[in-house]
């Protein structure tokens, strides 16, 4: 997992590992009576993919699926899949597969209002019994999650590596996974009409400007490229536009995809088109910067070609988040002066 995938990732794994310590209570009590189910391998393998290597788990069939954690029998036809990624979720729902159960953290997206509804939060506070009482039959996760051991007591576990796969890609992992394959292409082929449609013409009305992703947090600033959502994915992976010389060097071509900037080199970073939004990962006030005469001075906001993302959203780089970053960041693009 990179370094920084967003300090909300480092709080979703930290939530995690918290109740595999919880969970070990009650698996140790079940070994005693059950051999239970074998733990995954945590050592990662090439790129996932669903064998036609079929099984049973009783009277369920199975498939061999070459996983990040290993290979792992999961089920043909996946009924009751508990996600504790958040930042996947969206994947699953854009291919028609509504989890059993989600963290909070999917919960509180906006883009997934009405998606989710029947859907069981697991929070900060879930309790094995709570997660035993969904009854998984296949449990997504994070690689290098604590405990996913325990966790493969009560059901598979497919553990994912956060950001190893670019979103299109992933999402057909998923669909073999899920047995959702048809789904996921449909989804591709449709995303890839609307960037076709929407491309010449955001070229069109950009031309040369260079564009910025930068999020104020405690110490200075953030800058995001290609790959840890906030509309990169889409900016410069789609639409194929311009960043500034320094912002293109430090984050888009050294391949890390993001960096840490303070507020003195804010001017060579910032663009002629700025997207950006408080950081939600701490309390800081995002003022700080927003209300600094270094901000006010930078020629995207004299321009007034600076637009505001949503921290609780933008973050994420699913399918369903990049539908809905999609309008706003073409929007957006399309009017700037």
């Amino acid at each position: 997992m990179h370094l920084i995938q967003t300090k909300k990732i480092h709080v979703l794994i930290a939530i995690i590992a918290a109740f595999a310590l919880l969970l070990s209570a009650c698996g140790n009590n079940a070994a005693n009576n059950n051999s239970g189910a074998n733990a995954s391998s945590p050592a990662p393998s090439a790129a996932p993919s669903a064998s036609s290597d079929a099984g049973t788990a009783g009277d369920a069939e199975t498939v061999t699926y070459h996983a990040d954690n290993g290979d792992v029998q999961v089920p043909k036809n996946p009924q009751r899949i508990v996600d504790l990624t958040a930042f996947y979720t969206g994947f699953f729902l854009a291919i028609g597969v509504k989890p059993v159960g989600v963290l909070q953290n999917a919960m509180d997206n906006p883009y997934f209002e009405g998606k989710l509804d029947g859907v069981q939060t697991l929070s900060d506070d879930a309790t094995p019994e709570h997660v035993l009482a969904l009854k998984p039959d296949l449990i997504i996760a994070y690689t290098g999650t604590e405990g996913l051991d325990k966790l493969a007591e009560i059901a598979p576990v497919v553990a994912v590596e956060y950001g190893k796969r670019p979103y299109r890609d992933q999402l057909l992992e998923f669909g073999k996974l899920t047995n959702k394959e048809a789904e996921a292409k449909a989804w591709v082929a449709q995303w890839d009409q609307k960037i076709n449609d929407l491309k010449p013409k955001v070229q069109a009305a950009v031309g040369d400007k260079t564009v910025s992703i930068l999020n104020p947090y405690a110490k200075g600033l953030y800058a995001f490229g290609t790959f840890y959502g906030r509309g990169g994915e889409i900016i410069y992976g789609e639409f194929g536009l311009k960043a500034p010389a320094e912002f293109q060097k430090e984050v888009i071509d050294s391949g890390t995809g993001w960096a840490t900037i303070s507020m003195e080199k804010l001017p060579q970073f910032a663009g002629d088109i700025v997207f950006t939004c408080p950081w939600s990962g701490d309390t800081s006030d995002p003022k700080v910067v927003y209300d600094s005469a270094i901000w006010k001075s930078l020629p995207a906001v004299k321009a007034g070609n600076v637009f505001q993302l949503n921290p609780k959203a933008d973050t994420y780089n699913d399918p369903v988040s990049l539908e809905s970053q999609l309008d706003f960041i073409a929007n957006s693009l399309l009017s700037v002066k």
